[in-house]
């Protein structure tokens, strides 16, 4: 959802960790597989590249597949790679490959702009109406090393969850990080795209791919969009098949979240039995209301602060919703490998030839965590 909101209470964990500085060579960001575990920003490189597993609701956790050259797209049900390779894999000629145009129109099919919250700033950033794309790369952020790293790979189209130019600017001169951003991409031939909170509410958007992960089912929307469908809107509210206690269901979404120094924050008694669960993708602490309204025993969500969550704490005296805090990029970069395997799905159908990838940079803005 929103970035304009970041966690300011994290505490450091780890005095000596680092962010990776790279890809990782899984093309995923790096996770930890145990609750409690130290997420010390360890690169493939460093360790062994982590397996595919399965959360207690049985959806995929790692859609990476260990090629080293970007994340191919997964299957979002089983966790297999599709018929994508990296960039250095042969041509493969079976079509045309599709102009930005084109590209545009496949987009807009899957992820109405009319979706978009009104103060948001979604759609075509850069790029030329009639290039040819071939390469298609989804990322959270659009950061100065994913848009160097996109060209690196001959990138025709970079497509990044939050905007570039959500606020007004008035140069982008290179000598602005935001300006050396859009230099970088226009001098090495990469459009650039932004899908955000239309990403959010559609069908198989942000919150969707986080309830199918942590295992949710009967999901509906918790705030309904104004111009869509009645499964679409942003958050999203379901039920576990089988209740757990609240210290159990933390446990599977650590484990479903890419590795990150701020980890998952829990307020609730950790015995207390929970079985109807929300969850929005992003920042979500403008949902409090609707959380309340849909009976939920659990709000799961991102950047958290002190006051809005410390108010709905004292709200419900301590019992439900209980609440559980992770990382902004964490919960967003799930949506990614579901993301391009449906736009890859949709060019496909109309015999083009494109190639989709994800990005595996880490772009978290916190590099190390210390707790007591």
């Amino acid at each position: 959802m929103q970035d304009e909101s970041r966690n300011d209470a994290a505490t450091p964990e780890d005095p000596q960790a680092t962010r990776p500085e790279s890809t990782p060579t899984d093309g995923s960001p790096d996770r930890t597989a145990e609750a409690g575990a130290v997420e010390d920003g360890t690169t493939a490189e460093q360790a062994d590249a982590p397996e595919a597993s399965t959360n207690d609701g049985g959806a995929p956790v790692d859609p990476a597949s260990a090629d080293g050259q970007g994340t191919p797209v997964a299957d979002a049900a089983s966790g297999s790679a599709a018929e994508t390779a990296g960039p250095e894999a042969e041509d493969q000629e079976s079509g045309p490959a599709p102009t930005l145009g084109d590209v545009l129109v496949a987009v807009e099919e899957l992820w109405p702009a009319s979706l978009a919250e009104q103060w948001d700033r979604v759609g075509l950033v850069a790029g030329r109406i009639h290039r040819p794309v071939r390469r298609i790369m989804f990322a959270v952020d659009p950061t100065l090393e994913v848009a160097r790293d996109a060209v690196r790979r001959e990138v025709d189209l970079l497509i990044t969850h939050h905007p570039l130019l959500l606020r007004g600017v008035n140069s982008v001169a290179d000598n602005t990080a935001k300006g050396e951003v859009v230099h970088e991409l226009i001098e090495g031939g990469c459009a650039l795209l932004t899908i955000h909170t239309n990403g959010d509410s559609a069908v198989g958007g942000v919150s969707d791919v986080l309830a199918d992960i942590l295992g949710l089912t009967d999901v509906e929307p918790l705030a309904v969009a104004d111009a869509g469908l009645p499964e679409e809107g942003i958050g999203r509210v379901g039920r576990l098949e089988q209740a757990t206690t609240l210290g159990d269901f933390a446990r599977r979404v650590f484990s479903a979240m890419p590795a990150v120094a701020g980890g998952v924050r829990v307020a609730g008694d950790a015995d207390a039995v929970v079985s109807r669960i929300a969850v929005c993708g992003g920042a979500g602490d403008s949902l409090f209301d609707a959380v309340r309204g849909a009976n939920a025993d659990v709000y799961v969500t991102a950047d958290l602060r002190h006051h809005p969550a410390s108010e709905a704490r004292e709200t419900a005296r301590g019992e439900r919703p209980f609440l559980i805090d992770v990382s902004h990029f964490a919960s967003e970069w799930l949506w990614l490998p579901a993301a391009a395997e449906a736009l890859e799905n949709v060019l496909l159908d109309q015999d083009f030839d494109v190639e989709l990838m994800v990005s595996g940079i880490n772009t978290d803005p916190w590099d190390f965590v210390l707790t007591p």
